[in-house]
């Protein structure tokens, strides 16, 4: 900055105009933005640090991860003039509600959270995908020899060697810390890998399922091949010559038989009702629960009154959006995938 003050001293801040401290000014500011442009051919995606900015967040970072050039503008003092704030900088960052002498600090945290996403600067893409907040969860705690350390032990699963307890152990542990500590990531989090098997069925009364476009949409989440509840027996047979192949049954008993008793049925209605849950309190529902889950749907919510479960809504009141869109908006909002 000090290449493109003024006057002898190199000065590139002043005071604020109706009193106040020092401000760094805009011309100059302008001046060194301008020659990172001409140094790199490319218009840079200009980020400043400031106690104003948006709370940084794995989201950010990934964002910026992507550009194909940052530059990071840091404040000193009062901060930077407003006029430049509004015409040039793309996003305005905050690490937390405190005070630093300047934006070198905040730079450096960004840059070293943006390092961890360029392929090959951590040696395993595994390692960088369980951190905490990559999905939107805390990671589970880790432990390492010895294994009695002043009178502690470590927990004997991670010493038996059976891998997929193991895995089991560290998604129950990453759900119990982000419910215990962070519950308010929860709403925002990616949750499908932490949840056992998901599974989705449609209570159908006529024919307009769209079950190319459904199995479409289980396939991206990872439920399964959906279910189709026909009760009667002309409707099973007409959508069976329409889907040869298609999981068309008579009732939900059939999927309890095939999921087991740890299945969470969780009945989404087309709108609030007596004893329904909000979405997010379905996800933490879902994520407390340590088995499989279902998600059932039906063409009007009179047909999910027999069905036992919990009752969750997504949106605020009935609508008229196709069932399929419904239940890509109620996958993407209750369990979501990366």
């Amino acid at each position: 900055m000090r290449g493109f003050g003024r006057g002898n001293y190199r000065q590139i801040d002043d005071y604020a105009f109706g009193s106040g401290g020092m401000v760094l000014a805009a011309p100059q500011l302008k001046e060194a933005l301008d020659s990172v442009k001409t140094e790199s051919g490319k218009k840079p995606y200009v980020v400043y640090p400031s106690p104003q900015g948006a709370l940084i967040s794995q989201e950010i970072i990934e964002t910026l991860a992507r550009q194909e050039h940052v530059a990071i503008i840091c404040g000193h003092y009062e901060g930077i003039d407003e006029r430049f704030v509004e015409r040039y900088v793309d996003c305005e960052i905050s690490i937390g509600d405190c005070v630093l002498t300047g934006g070198e600090i905040p730079a450096m945290l960004i840059v070293d959270a943006m390092s961890r996403l360029v392929p090959g600067a951590v040696g395993k893409i595994k390692a960088v995908i369980e951190d905490s907040f990559y999905r939107g969860m805390l990671d589970n705690p880790n432990y390492t020899r010895p294994a009695v350390w002043e009178g502690a032990g470590v927990p004997e699963v991670l010493t038996g060697g059976n891998a997929h307890e193991i895995s089991r152990w560290r998604r129950r542990e990453a759900i119990r810390r982000t419910l215990t500590r962070r519950p308010d990531l929860v709403s925002r989090a990616s949750v499908r890998e932490y949840l056992q098997g998901v599974n989705v069925a449609v209570i159908a009364e006529n024919e307009s399922v769209n079950l190319s476009g459904l199995c479409d949409i289980c396939r991206a989440y990872d439920a399964g091949r959906p279910y189709i509840i026909a009760e009667r027996k002309e409707l099973r047979e007409a959508m069976k010559r329409e889907y040869p192949g298609a999981k068309i049954i008579g009732s939900m008993k059939k999927i309890t038989g095939i999921n087991g008793e740890d299945t969470l049925t969780v009945k989404v209605a087309e709108s609030p009702s007596v004893n329904s849950l909000h979405s997010l309190e379905v996800k933490r529902k879902c994520l407390e629960h340590d088995g499989n889950v279902l998600f059932v749907f039906a063409q009007n919510d009179r047909m999910l009154e027999d069905v036992d479960g919990l009752t969750g809504y997504i949106f605020g009141e009935s609508s008229d959006i196709p069932a399929v869109a419904r239940i890509a908006v109620t996958l993407d909002r209750l369990i979501g995938k990366r």
